[in-house]
């Protein structure tokens, strides 16, 4: 049976790595995607950023693809916040998946550092901590404003986001989870991340788990990378590591990403933002949404299709086809062309 998959192309540079990304699944076949509209554009025409049974619309599908979102006609983004952030928290995607992969030596910026020692994945609670919107402001615009944003840990919510880790690892024949936290500043949220840590490790003595303050985790990942194999942290401090792991692999042009609920309707998305002034000008790098869908692939069970992809991006990036800013001469649609041909 076909894979139906609901894309949203979005805003900016985010239609065109996304028409190239829906070229790659077209190319493997068994899918059959539909199109929806949601988007600055959509907003501005309707005012309407997702429509009423908008979730319940994207729980009908196998998954979903969806490219960059934001425009400087919405300065709040609100179309944004509700289709993205909107859709972890309904359709509760708990785990943002982010693996960090050097696909070629000269696109690391560490010096000596080679495609061994970039090779890690990272998970990231994505329905709990800073980002719940809990908090407000007293007093706003004035001297006196006060500003308060609430962290929200639960035991369920650490609970299963730090099993998923493990079970991974396990599952992939990993050997290393490391846990982030800032528990020596961050007492009581964060003292319920070491217990449910502590906790899950001994069921799972094949692995080796370790635990590092986030400020020695970054320090880390820059110093050596290849110490690590699978990293779970929370909200916040996975949003920012998972930056620099996409440095580490090239840039942010390379890095995908899932929001996934194991066994449930899982959304899929590239890294990077929608670059407003690159809009437009066939320049962006569709490899982030290319590998995005391969991870949605992967997710849903067709394993072997996602790997064709990975290597047909691995070859173009090798042979240089790609895109300028990483080290190419290729314009969007020819760089998704070079890996079409490739499949």
């Amino acid at each position: 049976m076909a894979l139906r998959i609901a894309v949203i192309p979005g805003d900016g540079i985010g239609k065109e790595v996304t028409a190239e990304a829906v070229r790659v699944l077209e190319a493997i076949g068994g899918v059959d995607i539909q199109h929806l509209p949601w988007s600055a554009d959509h907003f501005l025409a309707t005012g309407e950023t997702i429509p009423p049974n908008g979730y319940d619309t994207l729980r009908s599908f196998d998954a979903v693809l969806v490219g960059a979102l934001g425009d400087p006609r919405v300065p709040d983004n609100r179309h944004a916040r509700d289709i993205l952030l909107g859709t972890r928290f309904e359709l509760d995607l708990y785990v943002n998946y982010r693996p960090v992969r050097l696909l070629d030596d000269r696109l690391c910026p560490l010096k000596s550092r080679t495609r061994a020692d970039v090779n890690f994945v990272v998970f990231r609670e994505n329905t709990e901590g800073l980002y719940v919107g809990v908090g407000g402001r007293f007093k706003p615009e004035t001297d006196d404003e006060i500003a308060v944003q609430e962290e929200i840990n639960t035991f369920k919510g650490v609970n299963r986001i730090v099993r998923h880790a493990f079970q991974f690892a396990r599952t992939r024949g990993l050997r290393r989870v490391c846990m982030a936290d800032k528990s020596n500043a961050m007492t009581y949220g964060h003292a319920l991340w070491q217990r449910v840590f502590r906790s899950v490790q001994d069921e799972y003595p094949d692995i080796q788990a370790t635990h590092l303050y986030v400020d020695a985790l970054a320090m880390f990942l820059v110093q050596d990378p290849a110490q690590f194999e699978v990293i779970v942290t929370n909200n916040l401090f996975g949003d920012i590591v998972t930056d620099i792991g996409a440095a580490l692999q090239g840039g942010l042009g390379m890095a995908a990403s899932g929001n996934i609920h194991p066994g449930r309707t899982s959304m899929f998305e590239p890294v990077h933002g929608s670059a407003p002034p690159l809009a437009g000008r066939n320049v962006a790098n569709p490899i982030g949404a290319i590998l995005s869908a391969a991870l949605l692939l992967d997710t849903s069970g067709r394993v072997d299709d996602a790997a064709r992809v990975e290597r047909a991006v691995e070859a173009a990036v090798q042979d240089r086809e790609v895109t300028r800013d990483i080290g190419g001469s290729l314009g969007t649609t020819e760089a998704g062309t070079a890996i079409l041909r490739r499949l």
